[in-house]
């Protein structure tokens, strides 16, 4: 989208916003695309957040709150979908003695999660949230009332008063008569990560499934308070080890814009050359893992010694297999040669030329086949309503793409197409990890092609401010929010990773179907647990 459409855009959002609460809201616009809506009665964000996700057609990233001494700021993050770049962050503010807010999620089914989040770490109340409580501090574990993310949270007396609760019960919908809740996890054999898995149904298929995460929760937000920006990048590219390289960039580019640092032209376009590089491999992954949930093991044996070879190729152009330690606010902390960046692509399409083959074979895998096509599907108006993120939001039909609709980092530079798919099932979502592979691989070589000389690092003074960032991670849109004081330390920093979104949206592929298709639709939804965490 050209400047002068997104200009249209705004104004018809401003407009739209302005005929309705012209004199309840204050519009602030900006030259880089962001409207803020601070809205002076908190009561009305239900309404005006209704109004941009039916009428403005916009997606919503997620809820960053803060407390200062004297006030709650809820921070409300939508962004435009179209070709382009652009968001709207809609604002409100309330008394600290005022905990009460109005819930969105009644709307936007996206915030649901969001809302459960914040009442459990800060407090706050939505009113009109059908389901609050029991989410992060389990109610089997930790009593209500913790609020660890409030500054005068002292940990010494939560963990002396935690009296875990011996009579709890899972919560349950279907009441009919032999309906019973079969658990699974949240422990397991091997290299899976805990989640509680509880599955109702009255005979062999799910009717209702519940997903209970947050047994590794790590309050990484938390632990950034009071960090200077060099030691969070580090927690940053860690806290979800395979799309590392992608959370570590979101951070790095938030700071950049508080810092009004502008990166070089060879650092933007060897950030997007690293990127893909841990998408092509990141996709390789979950294509491997999708076999192995089918049983096809000389196939997912295959595919992960393709994985294999991917990361040693990581490892041997920036000295980490997973991508850690190359990132720095300001560019990278050095420089990749020419040489080394052809021998990785080289590399790499070789890789991807033996994966198309194995997706050829796949293709015309009967048994394979009937395991993935019409399981699992999710329509694509919930999939919208639900927020769903990256490849699992493109196999149902929304095409949305921050390299494209919030191009970042020098995106905007090259061509390349957005694989969609309609159908919404597993078999869906496979095509779209393979299509994916095609385009990070033709990504790559316009990097080559065009990449220029010069320094990879720019000078990062400090300042105080807060900004967003954002990558389109390999398994959907990351967004992080971070705001610093003038030493450069951290006062508050908000993660909202596209796992968070597509585990809420999980429970809709395994309704309806056989126990047997809950590995298997695992496994196409790509879901990590570290990311949800965090």
């Amino acid at each position: 989208m050209t400047g002068e459409k997104l200009t249209m855009k705004y104004n018809d959002i401003k407009q739209l916003i302005s005929a309705k609460w012209h004199n309840r809201v204050q519009i602030n616009l900006s030259d880089d695309y962001l409207c803020e809506v601070i809205c002076r009665q908190p009561e009305l964000v239900p309404e005006i957040s209704r109004e941009l996700f039916e009428q403005g057609d916009l997606s919503f990233a997620g809820l960053v709150v803060e407390e200062t001494s004297e006030q709650w700021t809820l921070r409300y993050i939508f962004y435009i979908c179209d070709i382009g770049a652009g968001q709207i962050h809609l604002i409100t503010s309330k008394p600290l003695n005022d905990k009460s807010f109005a819930s969105i999620a009644d709307y936007i089914h996206a915030a649901d999660w969001h809302e459960r989040e914040v009442e459990d770490l800060f407090g706050l109340v939505f009113t009109g949230h059908p389901r609050l409580g029991d989410f992060i501090l389990h109610d089997d574990a930790w009593q209500e009332g913790l609020e660890p993310m409030r500054h005068n949270f002292d940990i010494a007396k939560a963990l002396r008063q935690r009296r875990p609760a011996e009579d709890w019960r899972p919560h349950r919908i279907v009441q009919e008569t032999g309906a019973f809740v079969m658990p699974i996890g949240p422990k397991f054999s091997g290299l899976s990560e805990p989640v509680h898995m509880l599955l109702e149904t009255v005979g062999e298929d799910v009717i209702r499934a519940t997903p209970r995460l947050f047994y590794k929760w790590r309050a990484v937000e938390k632990l950034s308070e009071g960090k200077t920006a060099n030691d969070v990048l580090l927690i940053a590219e860690r806290f979800a080890g395979t799309t590392a390289f992608a959370h570590g960039m979101a951070f790095c580019q938030a700071i950049e814009k508080i810092c009004g640092c502008h990166i070089t032209q060879r650092a933007a376009f060897l950030r997007v050359f690293i990127a893909e590089l841990e998408r092509l491999r990141h996709h390789i992954g979950a294509i491997r893992a999708i076999c192995g949930s089918t049983g096809l093991a000389v196939a997912e044996s295959q595919a992960a010694i393709f994985e294999e070879q991917m990361l040693r190729i990581s490892n041997e152009l920036t000295g980490h297999r997973y991508l850690f330690g190359i990132l720095a606010c300001g560019g990278l902390l050095h420089n990749l040669e020419d040489n080394a960046c052809t021998q990785a692509f080289t590399g790499s399409q070789q890789i991807v030329k033996q994966l198309l083959s194995l997706e050829k074979l796949l293709r015309n895998t009967s048994s394979f086949l009937d395991r993935l096509e019409e399981v699992g599907i999710v329509p694509t108006a919930i999939a919208k309503n639900y927020g769903l993120q990256g490849p699992i939001a493109r196999a149902s039909g929304i095409a949305g793409d921050l390299r494209k609709v919030q191009p970042y980092s020098g995106y905007n530079n090259f061509e390349f197409n957005l694989p969609c798919e309609q159908e919404g099932d597993g078999y869906a979502r496979l095509r779209v990890l393979f299509a994916e592979i095609v385009q990070s691989i033709r990504i790559m070589e316009q990097v080559l092609k065009s990449l220029p000389g010069g320094a990879v690092s720019s000078p990062c003074g400090y300042r105080q401010g807060a900004a967003l960032g954002w990558t389109e991670a390999p398994r959907g849109g990351a967004f992080h929010w971070v705001k610093i004081d003038q030493n450069g330390k951290i006062i508050r920093y908000r993660i909202m990773p596209p796992s968070f979104a597509n585990w809420h949206g999980f429970h809709l592929t395994v309704e309806n179907f056989a126990f047997q298709d809950l590995p298997i639709m695992l496994s196409t939804f790509d879901l990590s647990v570290a990311e949800n965490d965090r």
